[in-house]
């Protein structure tokens, strides 16, 4: 029997019949999925999701997030118990353009050798870029005086710096650069790191996705290789902030203005 004819005692339309399907292999979805979780081994099906998006694939989030959990990739985030009751503080006033908040702070780590290391961390908390990411053996307040000099050839002066109470951010090198150059130093109260919130959140990523993820033998290897772990975390990827945008371009839209109530 023709399959015209079939279709025509079912009854059942020929064009159904031969209508092509449209749904993606998951046998090739699933094998892209790998391959971006053992590229970005901290990465969740959020942030594959939109990587996938972003490379052509025609698939909805809640795909994603059965195949990704089907694979065993979620991610084992431990949460911490309070123990005290959380209190209130009133929220600084947001940045409104680039260079008018940048957030500082150090990334303590090591060599495979067992070398100590410090890691100075900078990020704008508007475009969410980081001018700085500057790793050494050793730091004092001139070395971060140089480096923010360094910075500054390339995106200009902040108005206002936040950064905790360590020697280096309250020596009298680092007072006198601030004060020449105009630039505010927007304390954290002590023990409180969610008052620098943004480079905590910053160093959090760089650590879990670049530092924990590979050995460095010295300082010349590690800056070698550190361009493409910074370029990852900084300017490709997907921030709860920023929603689907990348932070590149996030910085090309225009200046808001502040609001006024």
């Amino acid at each position: 029997m023709s399959i015209r004819r079939a279709c025509r005692v079912l009854p059942f339309d020929t064009s159904s019949y031969h209508y092509p399907s449209r749904h993606t292999d998951p046998a090739f979805l699933q094998k892209r999925i790998k391959e971006i979780c053992e590229t970005h081994v901290r990465y969740g099906h959020r942030r594959v999701y939109h990587i996938l998006r972003r490379e052509g694939w025609v698939v909805n989030a809640k795909k994603v997030y059965r195949l990704h959990r089907e694979l065993g990739l979620q991610l084992h985030n431990k949460t911490p118990k309070r123990r005290v009751k959380a209190k209130l503080r009133e929220d600084r006033a947001p940045a409104i353009r680039p260079n008018d908040v940048w957030a500082m702070d150090f990334v303590h780590d090591q060599l495979a050798t067992g070398r100590k290391l410090r890691i100075l961390t900078v990020v704008d908390t508007y475009s969410r870029r980081s001018p700085v990411v500057d790793p050494r053996f050793s730091y004092r307040g001139k070395d971060v005086v140089t480096t923010l000099e360094q910075a500054y050839q390339e995106i200009g002066y902040p108005k206002t710096i936040r950064v905790d109470n360590g020697s280096e951010f309250i020596s009298r090198d680092m007072d006198l650069w601030a004060y020449q150059r105009g630039v505010t130093l927007d304390f954290s109260r002590p023990d409180k790191p969610t008052d620098n919130a943004f480079i905590e959140a910053f160093n959090s990523k760089l650590r879990s996705e670049c530092l924990n993820a590979h050995w460095f033998l010295s300082l010349e290897m590690l800056a070698k290789s550190w361009r493409p772990g910074v370029d990852t975390t900084t300017k490709s990827d997907r921030t709860a902030q920023l929603g689907i945008s990348t932070r590149s371009c996030w910085q090309t839209r225009p200046v808001q203005p502040a609001h006024r109530t």
